[in-house]
């Protein structure tokens, strides 16, 4: 019988010929999920970015090193992380030289909602975070508002401990030093409610 990393293995290797929806087209490649199989804890961003497209990895860009910044400063690891998109290619726009993000729709949510579950029932994480609208909206429902339900444990179908929070790449986009200082203190404050989670569930 195969274990969940050996399933997780086939499974991903069937996604980067997925084409499910039409975003394929313009896309570098698939961008599958990584990290441990199973999973102290998993983070659902909305979509590959640019270097995420070219790389073939999810958070390895700004948005990324943002994430990475704020992982170490709530006292999580990343290399204990199952980290994934709810979209799993990159859509964009051109303008200029830049390839510019654009927002998937929910019919290319839904298209990706297969791969999802099939992360989400092989890592098997005791805590989701669900960073920024998309991914939120994806998983609790369109009515949903991370802004009034931001930092806060919810129990769910979908895993024993739900946390919705902003997207990195929000903290990027701050005004000022100060507002963007303020932004990512909010941010670790929120993964330390995760990194709560995952050091309980390490005692129990």
């Amino acid at each position: 019988m195969a274990t969940p990393a050996e399933t997780w293995l086939k499974v991903a290797e069937e996604a980067h010929s997925c084409r499910n929806c039409d975003l394929y087209k313009n896309a570098t490649q698939t961008v599958f999920g990584e990290g441990p199989v199973p999973a102290e804890a998993m983070l659902i961003g909305e979509q590959p970015g640019d270097q995420e497209d070219r790389a073939g990895a999810p958070f390895v860009g700004p948005a990324g090193h943002v994430l990475d910044e704020a992982i170490e400063a709530a006292g999580l690891h990343r290399e204990r992380l199952y980290v994934t998109n709810v979209v799993k290619h990159f859509k964009w726009t051109p303008r200029g030289k830049r390839r510019i993000h654009q927002k998937p729709t929910r019919e290319e949510i839904g298209a990706c909602g297969p791969w999802l579950e099939s992360e989400v029932s092989l890592v098997r994480p005791r805590v989701v975070t669900l960073l920024g609208a998309t991914a939120a909206q994806a998983i609790m429902g369109p009515k949903f508002r991370v802004t009034a339900e931001r930092g806060k444990l919810l129990e769910t179908p979908f895993a024993p401990a739900v946390l919705a929070t902003v997207h990195p790449s929000s903290i990027l986009r701050a005004a000022t030093p100060e507002d963007r200082h303020h932004a990512m203190a909010g941010f670790i404050a929120d993964l330390r409610v995760v990194a709560a989670v995952v050091d309980k569930s390490r005692l129990g």
